[in-house]
């Protein structure tokens, strides 16, 4: 899973895409050449965000929704976290009943439990050097038979050092 690389692309993170089945990006693309060879690893799912254009907003939309391996999954780019969810996403929360929740924009790599809305957060962080973030990461791991596993943190380096 990844998100806000703001137009930039980086074989570091194509590196660790190599092996998965999906590509999950919660939005703030940039250039959508910046993910085209991902486009070509494997299956990429995504949102847009904030600051992408129209073209990026004609291919992906606001809100995702998707079974993967027995697991609902709500993705968007701006949507908060548990106990400070935005409107729009807590009515689509409660509507959907999601088992995953994914978001991006904040920059800050989460994993959060909702217990009451039963369900898991996650914010990938970014992999991109825009914004505030001291380090780039992105989030994998494995969907089973309604499990996520092997949930790791992979850090790409400082921001501004390429």
């Amino acid at each position: 899973m990844i998100s806000d690389n703001h137009s930039y692309y980086g074989d570091e993170v194509t590196d660790h895409l190599l092996d998965v089945d999906e590509i999950w990006h919660a939005g703030d693309i940039g250039d959508l050449s910046s993910i085209e060879k991902y486009r070509q690893t494997a299956l990429l799912r995504g949102v847009y965000g904030n600051i992408d254009e129209q073209s990026v907003r004609d291919i992906f939309p606001l809100n995702e929704i998707f079974i993967c391996e027995g697991i609902k999954v709500f993705m968007t780019h701006i949507g908060g976290y548990p106990g400070r969810y935005a409107s729009r996403v807590y009515q689509i929360i409660k509507q959907e009943k999601p088992n995953l929740y994914i978001c991006g924009h904040s920059h800050i790599c989460k994993v959060v439990p909702d217990k009451s809305n039963n369900l898991l957060h996650m914010n990938p962080g970014a992999y991109g050097h825009h914004g505030f973030h001291k380090v780039r990461t992105i989030l994998k791991f494995e969907a089973d038979n309604g499990k996520i596993q092997n949930l790791r943190v992979v850090e790409l380096g400082l921001r501004g050092i390429v």
